[in-house]
This record gives structure tokens, C-alpha cells and sequence, in this order.
């Protein structure tokens, strides 16, 4: 197993200056391309050429699999959790898609001894402001790792932010999780799992802007078609985390981000003993 974090400069152009919104990356980034600087991962990465290790970061694992038997059958590879606004972008994100890929954010080391660990990549904004700049929509990620392991998993989970009022959470109850994707069982079995452990769960169907259901969204670029999407509010994510920063995060995780993440693999366990989950 090995953990690997690229820091190559792509093609030789210089950072162009594109006019747009500013925006923090503590609520939301936009929620549609429209919205987005970059029209895609490859333009951002040609327009950054150099600034990767300083504006933006890519991080992934992949663990080896293999099956050299004759008789035997071996695991297979069936889950990849990703974090495509990571970092600065929309705050939190990173921190949950390690923890429910199974590590530790502060130190990337297995959080429970024998416990399932999943495949996971993320993007992450590292800039002191304007991460929201950074925001590619789901539907244009073209990273390369990122397809080719989406495109190599059953399932895919993805973790987004979002704002309450996108959520349709009310004023006096903003902490929530809109479950999303084009798989329903997986999105049922999300949606019982959070529901059971306390936290505000809302069917992303009655949420067009937050439903995850197109099939170019990375969360459905998986061998099925298809997979979930979580839209997690601004309010939900910091209450998971002592200290909301980006040092702080990561070393300052609760019992709330403890139950979330429990929750999300747990569901995923349910979806992975599916029968529909089988590679004859």
C-alpha cells in the first residue's frame, strides 16, 4: 500500500487571470458550471501550471489488489470515497472522505485495526482565500486518477458542501445531509444509517440543484452507472470539528464527525453485502 500525492506541473502556460465571483469556501462553492472559473480539472490544471503544492492539491490512495489463484477467489475492489472540493473549498470534506476511506486526517494511518479501508482520492484548495475559485463541478471532473478509479469502482461516494438554504434545512435546524446519486440503494441505505444516528437526512430527488443524478457527475462514473452523493451544510461540517481551519481540522475531529463517518461505512457495508454487488 502506498500513499501517493502529485505535485507535477503539467503543461508549460502561464496562470491566466480569469474575472469571476470570489468566494470564501467556508458555506458553498457554485453549484453550477456557469458559476465556475475553470470549465474543467485539465483547464484548471493548464491555467495553475506551477501553483500545485500551493493553490490546489491532488491526493489519492489506491490499495493493491491481486488474484493469481486458480481455484481461490479474492476480494475485488468495490468502493472509492471522494472529496472533489476539497480543502479550502468546501471546508470539512477532506477530513470526512479519509475518515470514511478508514484514516486518520491528521496522520492518514488505519483509524481501527482490521477495519474495511477504501480506495479514496480528493482535490483540495489550499489558498488563505478565494478557494471557491478552484471549484470544477462534479459533472466536468476530467482528473485522470480520478475517472480511472471511479471507472474501476462499483460504487463511488462523494462528499460535497453545501448551505442550508440549498438544503431546504430550516433556520432553526441547519445542521444536514442531503443523500444524493443515481443508486437508490445506496441512497437508501444512507439515508437510514444517518437517520438512525441522529443527524437531519433529506432526499436529494426533491433537490434538483443537489440531486447528483446526472450520469456525468463523477459519483455515477463507476462500473454500475451509478453511485451517492452526499451535500453536507455548512453548519453539519463545523460542528464535526473543535477548530474550523484548515491546520485545525484535521487534529480537532468529535464525536460528532465520529458518528457521521460511522454512519457513512456502515452504509456502505450494507451496500457492498448486496447481492447486485457480486462479480461472477
Amino acid at each position: 500500500m502506498s500513499t501517493t500525492s502529485r505535485r507535477t506541473v503539467l503543461t508549460a502556460l502561464a496562470a491566466t487571470a480569469v474575472s469571476g465571483p470570489l468566494l470564501t469556501g467556508i458555506g458553498a462553492a457554485p453549484a453550477h458550471a456557469a458559476d465556475d472559473l475553470y470549465a474543467s480539472n485539465t483547464d484548471l490544471y493548464t491555467k495553475l501550471a506551477g501553483r500545485e503544492g500551493t493553490d490546489f492539491a491532488r491526493r489519492y490512495k489506491r490499495h493493491e489488489k491481486a488474484d493469481a489463484g486458480i481455484t481461490a477467489a479474492y476480494p475485488f475492489h468495490r468502493t472509492t470515497v471522494m472529496a472533489p472540493h476539497g480543502g479550502g473549498i468546501e471546508t470539512g470534506t477532506s477530513e470526512l472522505c479519509l475518515g470514511i476511506a478508514g484514516y486518520h486526517p491528521a496522520t492518514l494511518t488505519p483509524r481501527t485495526a482490521d477495519a474495511p479501508l477504501y480506495d479514496y482520492w480528493m482535490f483540495e484548495g489550499l489558498r488563505s482565500i478565494d478557494n471557491g475559485e478552484l471549484h470544477v463541478t462534479a459533472t466536468h471532473c476530467d482528473d485522470r486518477v480520478a475517472l480511472s478509479m471511479a471507472g474501476g469502482s462499483l460504487n463511488v461516494l462523494t462528499l460535497h458542501g453545501c448551505k442550508a438554504d440549498q438544503a431546504g434545512a430550516p433556520a432553526q435546524r441547519p445542521e444536514a445531509v442531503v443523500v444524493g446519486g443515481r443508486n437508490d440503494t445506496f441512497k437508501r441505505h444512507l439515508i437510514s444509517e444517518f437517520t438512525a444516528a441522529g443527524f437531519q437526512t433529506i432526499d436529494g430527488a426533491a433537490l434538483r440543484d443537489l440531486a447528483g443524478v446526472d450520469p456525468q457527475n463523477i459519483a455515477n462514473r463507476t462500473v454500475l452507472g451509478m453511485g451517492g452523493q452526499l451535500e453536507i451544510t455548512t453548519e453539519l461540517r463545523r460542528s464535526m470539528f473543535g477548530t474550523f481551519t484548515r491546520p485545525g481540522r484535521p487534529v480537532s475531529t468529535n464525536e460528532v464527525f465520529d458518528r457521521f463517518v460511522a454512519a457513512a461505512r456502515s452504509a456502505v457495508a450494507r451496500l457492498e453485502a448486496e447481492a447486485g454487488q457480486i462479480i461472477l
